[in-house]
Order: C-alpha cells, then structure tokens, then sequence
C-alpha cells in the first residue's frame, strides 16, 4: 500500500509526528532501527531520570535522614537493581508509545530506512531482510549520537558514552567524565551518589556553559561541595586508553598533569544520524537544512527535530514535529520555529532557564533588571529540607517585559513552564507579580523574585 507520510525514526520528533498525521486522518507508517522512544525514551531523558530519582533518593537517606527524624542503621544499595530500574522504566515507555501507534492505527516498521527515491522508502530489518514502502511524503526525525574523541575511540568498557553509563554492569571505582553540560552534569551527580570517584574536565570557564553565569557557578560549588572534583577552564594535552584504565594530561588552573581513572566518560556533544541515500544540502556539520515548512532540498522529503540541529532537546522536538506535520495536512496552517525553549538540567540542585542569560543581554546592549531571590526565603523550601538555590529573572528595563529566567534548586525544572509561557506571552513584571502563586509553594520563588526586581520584596 501506498501512504500518505512515512516518518523515519520514532522518537519524539518521529513518533510525535506519526500520532499527529494519523490524528489528522493520514494514513503512516514509522520506521524504527532501535525501539519507539527513540535515544529519549530508551537511552536518554527517561532512563537518566530514573537513575537520578534512584541516586537523589540515596543521597537524602545517607545525608538528611536525621534532619528528617529518620534512623536508618546498615543502608545499603544493590547496583543491578539501580541500573535495572531504570530499564524497566524505558521498557514500560516504550511499549506505551507501541500501544498509541495500534491505537492511531500507525504501522510501525522495525529497521533501518533510507530513501530509495521520490516516495519510496527502503527498510533493512535485523535480519537483512529489504522492504521497499511507496507514500506521498517522508518525514526524517532520525535524530543524533553521541560524538565521540578520535583520539579516544569508544569501547564500551574504558571508554564510554552516555548508552553504555546506562548500563554499566559493574559500578567504577574511579570515573572521568569529559564535558560538563548537561549530560556530564547529570552522569557525575549519579555516579557520586553512589560513591565513585568522579572528576569533571570542562575546557570552558564553567559548568553548564551554555547557562547563566551566576548559575553555573552556583551549581559547581554545589558539586565540589558533594564531593565531585570539577575542573572548569581545563585543556586535555593527551588521552590514552589503557583497557584497564584510562589515562588524561590536563593544562588547568587545579590540575597540570596525568590524571586516570578505570572508566572515561565522554560527554561533548552530539552527531548526527542520517537514514541511507540521504544527502541534500547539508550545513557543515552533517545537519540536515530546512525551510520555514521544514521541507529539505528533495522535493516531498521533510525533517524536524535533532537531525535538523540546536536544540537539541526532546520537547523542541515534538514540537517540530508537529509544526511540520500541521503545516502538511491543515490548510492555512503556517509552521512555527522555535524561538523560546526551556533548557533542563537534572542533578541535584535542578537547573532550568528560558530565554536570554544576563551575558547575551549586555552582549546586545539591552537594558534590564534583575530580580533575585534565594530559595532560602521561600517557606516551602524550608519545610521541605531544600533551600539551596534561587530563581533569577530578567526584565527589560523600559516596558518591564520578561526576557529571560535562570533557576536553581529544588523543581526548578517543573518551575521554569510559568516562566516560557510567561516569555512566549511578553507578560510583564507588573502582570506576574499580580498572578497569585499559592502558599506555600516552591513557584511562590517566581512571585518573589518578580517583585524584588521592582524592589519591593516581601520576604528577603
């Protein structure tokens, strides 16, 4: 049978997309080479999640027990159990997202696609086995990888990637993690939870780079403080991966020197996944350039999510999903791009923002104020044992709009949706701060901050 769109890769921007074009009466197919929730789903955003609410959990019964009036006598963990946590967790997902396609009446379609031509998809299963699929238009949402150091090959065991610190059979003793975004961030936090050695090796200034400064500054002395030794502002002169081990010589201002530890981590980004016979105009990176529909340079051959560049963040990308999909299928329907997104990061104390930082602000000569207020005013903070943090918010100085908002501490990222809704709207100090945030609440930390950059806090 012919359909009427075939998507190729079924993570959030893939399987998103399907739903949506079924919903709007099309007839779909997905092609899948791993398992629907593509990296997200499977080896990405939720089984990281698990894993972090696993070590968060530990760390508050080993650190705040007696705060809490808890006795806790031989605590313990079972590291198989921890790691098989969080796969139950991506399974049970998994099959949910296999339910909605049979419920949307999506044909879901295992292996690896590529373009054959002009409405024709080949799919090469596990097995060898080839099938040719007809339809009008293709969506590609095959995503990205993880980018590897050539010098520094990924193994597996020594050296691994942010997959295989999923699964790590057994818990390292001593572990390197390369890059201090947010998924070396959230990786260092787990594995100090439950004790491994951890050291952080970022080249730029801070963690979090591409976050607020005062932010990353903040949550590096929170790390350091936990025990996990960050070496921000560091260049890496040598690698050598020894199988047992592995060996780095840092240039920094704490480390001149071979550093090792039994496993190496690299986390410094990202690479592209292109289906076969895919090679339009691409930019120099290996992404795939669309147009204000998503439309690539073939005609009737569309992309969205990852694979077409930043962000590269799950939620942007069902949101491009379905801005492609709507701009196919409903009339009169003009695509979005995305302008405001929040960026998330999950250790512990969270990190979410939107929109710009202070740096890019002055950067571009634009005249604001600030609103800050620490977490430790915040009464549900208190009572809740967390009052590490604060909310930061920029306002412009002339219409008092909102132009960007930095949080750390506990539901940051659950708070930061007030805060995009609030920039995508142009809302206004004036109009938030009259929003009432109920008491008590973590988002009452929103309220307050709003009203010091008026500079009239109530509770600081």
């Amino acid at each position: 049978m012919a359909y009427d769109l075939i998507v190729i890769g079924g993570g959030p921007a893939g399987y998103v997309a399907a739903i949506r074009a079924a919903q709007l009466g099309k007839s779909v197919a997905c092609v899948e080479a791993d398992r629907a929730g593509g990296t997200c789903l499977n080896w990405g955003c939720i089984p990281t999640k698990a894993l972090l609410k696993n070590a968060e959990l530990y760390q508050t019964l080993i650190h705040k027990s007696a705060e809490f009036g808890l006795k806790i006598e031989g605590l313990s963990y079972d590291w198989s159990a921890v790691i098989g946590r969080s796969r139950k967790v991506s399974d049970r997902l998994a099959g949910g997202i296999e339910f909605l396609f049979k419920k949307n009446k999506i044909d879901y379609v295992r292996g690896f696609g590529s373009i054959e031509g002009t409405g024709k998809v080949g799919v090469t299963a596990a097995d060898g086995t080839r099938t040719l699929l007809e339809t009008k238009d293709i969506l590609i949402a095959t995503g990205c990888k993880s980018r590897g150091l050539p010098p520094l090959p990924f193994n597996g065991i020594s050296v691994i990637g942010s997959k295989e610190a999923m699964t790590l059979p057994v818990q390292p003793r001593e572990m390197i993690i390369i890059g201090a975004g947010a998924i070396g961030v959230e990786f260092a936090y787990i594995y100090n939870a439950f004790g491994t050695k951890v050291t952080l090796v970022e080249m730029l200034p801070r963690v979090l780079p591409v976050e607020d400064d005062e932010v990353g500054d903040a949550l590096e002395k929170s790390l350091i403080k936990q025990g996990i030794r960050c070496l921000t502002n560091t260049k890496i002169t040598a690698m050598a991966d020894h199988g047992s081990h592995v060996e780095l010589t840092l240039d920094g201002p704490k480390e001149n020197g071979t550093i090792r530890a039994d496993v190496c981590l690299v986390a410094i980004g990202i690479q592209p996944v292109l289906p076969g016979g895919m090679q339009p105009a691409l930019s120099e990176r290996g992404y795939i350039q669309v147009g204000d529909r998503y439309e690539t340079s073939i005609p009737g051959v569309y992309a969205a999510g990852d694979i077409t560049g930043p962000p590269w963040l799950a939620h942007t990308a069902s949101f491009e999903a379905v801005q492609a999909v709507e701009g196919l299928y409903v009339e009169g329907h003009k695509p979005r791009k995305v302008t405001n997104f929040p960026g998330c990061t999950y250790c512990h104390p969270q990190v979410a923002s939107v929109g710009k930082t202070e740096r890019a602000l002055k950067e571009a000569g634009v005249e604001y104020v600030v609103g800050k207020i620490p977490f430790v005013a915040i009464g549900k903070a208190i009572a809740s044992g967390e009052p590490e943090g604060f909310a930061k918010l920029l306002y412009g100085k002339k219409h008092g709009e909102l132009l960007g908002a930095h949080i750390i501490g506990e539901n940051a990222t659950e708070l930061i949706a007030e805060m995009g809704l609030a920039l995508d709207q142009e809302l206004t100090a004036e109009e938030i701060h009259s929003t009432i945030h109920a008491h008590p609440t973590m988002s009452e930390v929103i309220h307050e901050a709003t009203l010091a950059a008026e500079g009239h806090a109530i509770h600081f």
